[in-house]
């Protein structure tokens, strides 16, 4: 076999990662879902005892990362935020370490939504979808996200308020049955979904403040996804397939700040070519994984 390994990936393997992630996006989505029927329902008396009373704000990872500003100087949470929002900011954080902001790829509810939305989009629009923002304001509407999260974590550390609350679209999801939601909150649910038709995962682009705060771990994550020079085709193909339009193709490791560890580049995916997009702590050759010292610059 010469130095450019060509060779493909049997059809038995193609997307059977996409199909746990997609069996895993669902399980949380139901979770969350049935999580807030059932506080609307334990506030009417008629709890299911099977499934905590907590609040989507106890079971929100973010809340942890807002409120440890007012714990660290006076030892108490922000108003709404319970004790298990801080213990799945910590297993989230333990996870983005590994293998960078995957919760944003497989677990969040409101990306999973978005992704969905998408597919309706990409058969109404096939090669146009998620092409519509030009290239230059792309690049300056994705910092957007770390303004909101700065404007955020100093508003709610100010007010000891949960300031996001009211135009947090995640929010609005699984509560706009319940009249607790703000109108803010609906319109930005709106807005979302509506661009999710033309963008795929819009919010999380662009706006969402826990994203941009897990993105920072794909600076250092331990596994991240690898390109391998001596197999790749250019194809493009990792291009095509990635909803952060991340040039993957250009780059031996993937550090871009947007990745969301969704695995859909990789050769058990897209890429036609055995081993030479993976999930890897160690750099690509051929079919073996050398060193990290000996790794080239993405």
């Amino acid at each position: 076999m010469s130095s450019r390994d060509t060779r493909r990936v049997p059809r038995t393997r193609r997307g059977r990662v996409q199909w746990v992630r997609r069996g895993v996006q669902i399980f949380f989505v139901v979770l969350i879902a049935t999580i807030a029927i059932n506080h609307s329902l334990e506030e009417a008396g008629r709890s299911l005892p099977v499934l905590s009373s907590a609040s989507l704000h106890a079971v929100c990872p973010f809340g942890g990362v807002v409120s440890i500003y007012q714990l660290a100087t006076s030892g108490t949470y922000v108003n709404r935020i319970h004790e298990s929002s801080f213990i799945l900011m910590i297993i989230v954080a333990a996870m983005a370490i590994a293998v960078g902001p995957a919760f944003c790829g497989w677990v969040g509810p409101l990306g999973s939504i978005q992704e969905w939305v998408g597919r309706i989009g990409r058969r109404l629009f096939r090669k146009r979808y998620n092409k519509w923002v030009p290239r230059k304001l792309d690049r300056v509407l994705r910092y957007l996200r770390y303004l909101v999260l700065v404007w955020v974590v100093f508003m709610t550390a100010r007010t000891t308020m949960l300031v996001f609350a009211n135009i947090d679209p995640y929010y609005a999801l699984f509560n706009f049955w319940t009249g607790e939601v703000a109108v803010a909150g609906l319109v930005v649910l709106g807005v979302v979904l509506l661009l999710s038709l033309f963008v795929e995962r819009p919010f999380c682009k662009y706006l969402c403040p826990y994203g941009a705060f897990l993105g920072l771990s794909n600076l250092f994550r331990i596994f991240s996804i690898r390109r391998n020079a001596d197999s790749c085709t250019s194809c493009l193909a990792c291009d095509r397939s990635c909803p952060m339009n991340i040039k993957v193709s250009t780059a031996s490791v993937v550090r871009d700040h947007q990745c969301i560890t969704c695995m859909r580049c990789t050769s058990e995916q897209f890429c036609p070519v055995e081993s030479t997009v993976e999930l890897s702590s160690h750099r690509l050759v051929g079919s073996n994984r050398v060193p990290r010292g000996g790794e080239g610059q993405s």
